[in-house]
């Protein structure tokens, strides 16, 4: 009997000795166990967030919860969701994950995750929040939390835009040119399209695609330049390169032909006395002339006159109709590239070659 109990003794030595490196190899999956979910204390839900554009990249809020229980000393992870409110989170948003007990979102964060859940610009909307908690590798034992609902009211920096389909690029709405509006919520659209010799305009759907169903313009009939959404006609043209402004409250549109663009200024071999012809490329959208250039200044215009002209008031690379002249930094052969291609965002570039 007593060498019976040495060898017990001795097994059960070997066995603890198993157990206990077992254990240490993977604490999480031998010992750790749920016994309760993180719990979200801050914000409260019902609490009200107006996000800026001016403050993009301040904190807008930061989430903090009590940690979850797995019975064990172990490391945790938690994931941040959030959903349209109502939705039981079928389709969440990757809000941030995390080691700690709090998350803090910036204006642009929470922002750019209330758009994807489904929230329009500049209209208040519920958003469902929730943590989950984790242990491992594989994100093993997860525990959810309690559901907070915030009030968002998202922004938007993107302006809005309207298609010009056409017989200029097979009146297909989703790869039509755009104009774009001064501001969210305004109607007044503008930009460069070259056209050919019918067009229409038209509205994009609740998720932002261009596509033939949705609202769209044509003239009254007249051709007078009166839009109407019902019983329309195709706007006619006549091939050439035009600006475009168009008025979806007032139910407006004017188009002026500006096919002729030009360099010119002191900088130039001729002076402010006449223009250097610009080509147009249909493929990129943009006019571009290499010329040779002084150290002097140029500025942009249309139709070998001064009704249409731009310069760049600021000096900041962006066209401002009638702006200040654009110095050119030293003397040179240049490409010089004028990009109407980006509504609202007109552009040019002065490359030494």
């Amino acid at each position: 009997m007593k060498k019976l109990n040495k060898i017990s003794a001795g097994f059960l030595a070997l066995v603890a000795f198993v157990g206990f490196n077992a254990c240490s190899e993977d604490d999480n999956l031998i010992i750790a166990s749920p016994e309760g979910g993180p719990e979200l204390v801050t914000p409260a839900s019902g609490t009200s967030l107006v996000l800026s554009a001016a403050n993009e990249q301040s904190v807008a809020t930061t989430l903090v919860w009590n940690d979850a229980d797995y019975n064990a000393q172990t490391a945790i992870s938690y994931d941040v969701e959030l959903a349209l409110s109502g939705t039981e989170f079928a389709a969440p948003i990757a809000g941030g994950s995390t080691n700690e007990r709090f998350l803090s979102w910036t204006n642009q964060q929470l922002n750019d995750a209330s758009i994807a859940a489904g929230l329009s610009p500049f209209v208040a909307g519920d958003i469902d929040i929730r943590v989950i908690s984790s242990i491992g590798t594989q994100d093993a034992q997860e525990q959810v939390s309690n559901v907070i609902t915030v009030n968002i009211t998202p922004y938007t920096t993107s302006l809005p835009k309207i298609a010009v389909p056409g017989n200029h690029q097979g009146w297909d709405p989703a790869t039509a040119p755009t104009l774009a509006a001064s501001e969210f919520g305004a109607s007044d659209y503008e930009g460069y399209v070259w056209l050919e010799t019918e067009y229409k305009f038209v509205a994009p759907d609740e998720t932002g695609n261009f596509a033939w169903g949705n609202l769209d313009w044509g003239d009254d009939g007249s051709f007078s330049g009166i839009l109407v959404d019902d019983g329309e006609s195709n706007v006619p043209a006549t091939p050439g390169y035009y600006y475009l402004q168009v008025d979806t409250e007032n139910l407006t549109y004017s188009a002026s032909q500006y096919s002729n663009w030009g360099l010119i200024g002191s900088g130039t071999p001729t002076g402010w006395d006449s223009d250097n012809d610009m080509t147009y490329d249909p493929a990129t959208q943009t006019f571009s002339i290499t010329i040779d250039l002084t150290a002097d200044e140029i500025k942009f215009r249309a139709n070998d006159g001064w009704d249409w002209n731009y310069g760049d008031t600021g000096a900041d690379g962006k066209l401002d109709n009638g702006g200040d002249n654009i110095a050119v930094p030293a003397a040179g052969n240049y490409t010089v590239v004028l990009d109407f291609s980006n509504p609202r965002e007109y552009s040019y570039t002065l490359t030494l070659n």
